[in-house]
């Protein structure tokens, strides 16, 4: 194994070698590649979702490449190589889990949530940095926002800043429709308005996952999916009939659509 990862790490030094490299690989920095590494790690959750294990492997490679680029880089610098980077998160792992590695008590998996905090909060506050200015600080503004959206929320909830139930965040969701629903009324409809009221909406539904405990990002993927299956359906069934997208009218597409969601309603009591 450790033959196998020097190996990728020789390829990449071969890859950033000045005058012998690649042309595009050299002019890389950890901005330009910043992108890359979160294209990967979403194609790593693509491929989670197909459950394709062959292209998880290959998924896996592709982020695993992006962690040994950007630590070469770093090498490059003089800051840290790919080993360091291995040795801190083994020792952050070790640190992290006492009730494995160490003294600590059986926990449950929300007290494992709750110590890994208080273990993060501490390892901070020995490092000498600066307590944050707010508690909503720390959370990356390169999320995803529906999965910024609930960290946010999450932080808040430490507080008590919150909605006892998913119950009193249905009675939001309400309200925000309805806001959404005044602004379509105006006569002329005020677009950054409009905005607002559908971003405060998406909250809301956002802090609703959160509430069921179902992630909003694969909840969506879902239903993007869903939507991609049952599209599809529309396309093959007009083509066996001969006709297209372009000539059929709504109430013809939208019966095809009856028909893809009975056919899977069908197939999943099966």
């Amino acid at each position: 194994m450790s033959e196998k990862i020097e190996r990728l790490i020789e390829i990449m030094a071969a890859l950033r070698a000045p005058g012998t490299g690649c042309p595009w690989d050299l002019e890389q920095d950890f901005r330009s590649i910043a992108p890359y590494t979160i294209e990967e790690a979403y194609e790593v959750a693509d491929a989670i979702e197909s459950g394709d294990l062959d292209e998880l492997r290959d998924e896996l490679g592709d982020l695993l490449l992006q962690v040994v680029f950007h630590s070469r880089m770093a090498e490059e610098q003089g800051a840290f190589a790919f080993p360091d980077v291995v040795t801190a998160i083994c020792d952050k792992l070790i640190r992290r889990h006492p009730h494995v590695f160490g003294e600590g008590a059986a926990l449950t998996p929300e007290g494992v949530t709750a110590q890994w905090s208080e273990i993060k909060a501490a390892e901070k506050a020995a490092k000498g940095t600066p307590a944050p200015a707010s508690l909503l600080d720390g959370v990356p503004l390169a999320l995803p926002a529906l999965t910024r959206a609930v960290k946010l929320q999450q932080k808040a909830s430490k507080v008590g800043f919150d909605w006892n139930d998913a119950q009193h965040v249905m009675g939001k969701i309400r309200e925000e429709t309805e806001e959404v629903a005044a602004e379509l009324a105006q006569g002329e409809i005020d677009p950054k308005a409009l905005e607002e009221e559908i971003g405060d909406l998406f909250f809301v539904v956002s802090n609703l996952a959160r509430h069921a405990k179902v992630d909003p990002e694969q909840a969506l993927r879902g239903a993007n999916a869903k939507f991609e299956r049952r599209f599809h359906h529309i396309e093959r069934r007009l083509a066996e009939t001969g006709s297209s997208l372009e000539a059929a009218s709504l109430d013809e597409m939208e019966a095809l659509w009856a028909e893809a969601k009975l056919a899977e309603k069908a197939k999943a009591e099966k």
